[in-house]
């Protein structure tokens, strides 16, 4: 809830969209850059393992080792493919922390150039 208040009531010009791309550089304040991610499998193979289109994302590689492990060990999925599920529901929990961390940079980001613009208009004032 305190999201939607701020992104709609308090603060709708600093608050990031999220359906949009972000919009500053991915590498500002980060002087020896950032790990790119990536999927290692391509779209022929997710389209043969049917994998839907809801779990195509950055965790796709570990959904995709729990698939084969059911379809291998199916009667006795939970005794056997526990781990892959595990890391599966990790990489699902890393995946939302980064994005929110991703939001939280853009919106301080937003806030800053705010900050700097007013603090300009300010000097340009005197």
């Amino acid at each position: 809830m305190g999201n939607m208040w701020y992104s709609y009531v308090t603060n709708p010009d600093t608050a990031p969209d999220y359906k949009n791309p972000p919009t500053f550089d991915p590498l500002f304040g980060f002087p020896e850059g950032r790990e790119e991610r990536t999927i290692c499998a391509t779209r022929e193979e997710l389209d043969r393992a049917k994998v839907p289109l809801k779990k195509r994302d950055y965790c796709v590689d570990y959904y995709m080792k729990f698939l084969e492990c059911r379809q291998k060990h199916f009667p006795r999925v939970w005794s056997y493919c526990h781990h892959q599920i595990h890391e599966w529901e990790h990489c699902q929990i890393e995946d939302t922390v980064l994005r929110v961390k991703e939001w939280e940079r853009e919106k301080r980001l937003k806030e800053r150039a705010k900050r700097k613009a007013k603090a300009e208009s300010m000097e340009a004032m005197e």
